[in-house]
């Protein structure tokens, strides 16, 4: 490992604050349980198995009453802020606890990401910190893509060559995304995720090859 990998302290923001309405739940699907914790904790101690990561920020809902039931709030290594209305803005209330002169990296992961694999976590890392460059993980596309109209018809068949799966973690220099989503919002710039904003402001953002187990939780079949 190189000295640069060695000596690399990586925050990471978590946007905890949706309701999950896909998931048809009186509970966000955040706190619902894979066994004896819920999925949550679970996507928190995935993040935490790597030595780089540091410091864990966790956007919530104002009036959440279920985090502080958590054994997460013991933690030192992780802390609460509150969200916002859309993504973007909870993502952006855990980049501001965050200061830019102890952390000069910080990783973005949904909350209902429990399957995340410690060798594609590991490969982001190291292409960001090696290359000093952004990078989210992703999966290519295998199977035939469709554009359809607003009633549910064919419009056309997309070439699926080149297009990928965006997935989280998505990995940037702090100071950058700061700055980028903080514009991203006064313009009112549709941000989908972080690195849509990155790609708005101009930025390369590479895409690296990773496990499609690494599924969000959206909807019950899931």
């Amino acid at each position: 490992m190189s000295l640069l990998l060695a000596n690399s302290d990586i925050a990471v923001v978590i946007p905890a604050a949706g309701i999950g309405k896909r998931m048809k739940s009186d509970l966000p699907k955040q706190y619902l349980k894979i066994h004896d914790k819920t999925i949550l904790e679970h996507t928190v101690e995935r993040l935490l198995l790597n030595q780089h990561v540091a410091k864990i920020v966790i956007a919530v809902s104002p009036d959440d009453e279920n985090v502080v039931k958590l054994h997460l709030s013991k933690n030192k290594k992780i802390a609460f802020v509150r969200g916002g209305a859309t993504r973007a803005d909870s993502v952006m209330a855990g980049l501001r606890a965050l200061p830019n002169e102890q952390y000069s990296w910080v990783m973005v992961h949904d909350a209902a990401r429990p399957c995340l694999f410690q060798s594609d976590l590991s490969n982001l890392i190291s292409y960001c910190l090696e290359s000093q460059s952004g990078a989210i993980l992703a999966y290519p596309v295998r199977d035939t893509m469709k554009r359809s109209d607003s009633i549910g018809q064919i419009v056309k068949t997309e070439e699926r060559d080149l297009l990928w799966h965006a997935l989280t973690p998505q990995m940037f220099k702090l100071s950058q995304l700061k700055q980028v989503l903080s514009d991203a919002i006064v313009n009112e710039v549709p941000v989908t995720d972080e690195a849509s904003a990155m790609e708005w402001a101009g930025f390369n953002v590479h895409l690296i090859n990773a496990s499609e187990q690494n599924i969000k939780v959206t909807r019950p079949d899931d």
